[in-house]
C-alpha cells in the first residue's frame, strides 16, 4: 500500500513538474495543483498508522497524532484559496492580452518598452 501511494505521489509530482514547463498559464496553474495535491498526498502518507483509529480510539488503544489530518486539511484550503487567486490573475492576463502564451505575452513586453522608448525619446 505505501508503495502505491509513493508511486502516486510521485506520479502527480511529475505531471505537475512537466505542466509547469509549458508555455500556457492555464497548464501552470494545474500543475501547481498538481504538486500542491502530491504533497497533500505525501504528507497524510506520512501519518498512516494501521489499526488504529484517527482521533479517538474505540476499543482502549492510544489515540492516534490527529496534527497530520489538520496540516492536510490546511494546506487544502490553502491550495484552493492559491488556485483561485492564480487562475483570477490568469483571466486577467487573457482578458488585457487576449494571450496566454507566455511566449507571445514576453514579445508584447518588450514591443510595448521599445515603444516608450521611442515616445520619450521623440519628446
Amino acid at each position: 500500500m505505501t508503495f502505491l501511494l509513493a508511486l502516486g505521489v510521485g506520479v502527480l509530482f511529475g505531471a505537475g513538474a512537466y505542466l509547469l514547463l509549458k508555455p500556457d498559464l492555464f497548464r501552470i496553474v494545474v500543475g501547481i495543483v498538481l504538486i500542491a495535491n502530491a504533497a497533500n498526498l505525501a504528507l497524510l502518507a506520512s501519518g498512516l498508522r494501521r489499526g488504529r483509529s484517527p482521533i479517538y480510539p474505540l476499543e482502549g488503544g492510544e489515540p492516534s497524532d490527529p496534527l497530520v489530518q489538520a496540516m492536510a486539511i490546511t494546506a487544502i484550503v490553502i491550495g484552493f484559496a492559491v488556485t483561485a487567486l492564480l487562475l483570477s490573475l490568469a483571466y486577467r492576463v487573457y482578458a488585457s492580452s487576449r494571450t496566454v502564451d507566455l511566449d507571445e505575452l514576453s514579445q508584447a513586453e518588450v514591443s510595448r518598452e521599445r515603444e516608450l522608448e521611442r515616445e520619450e525619446v521623440s519628446v
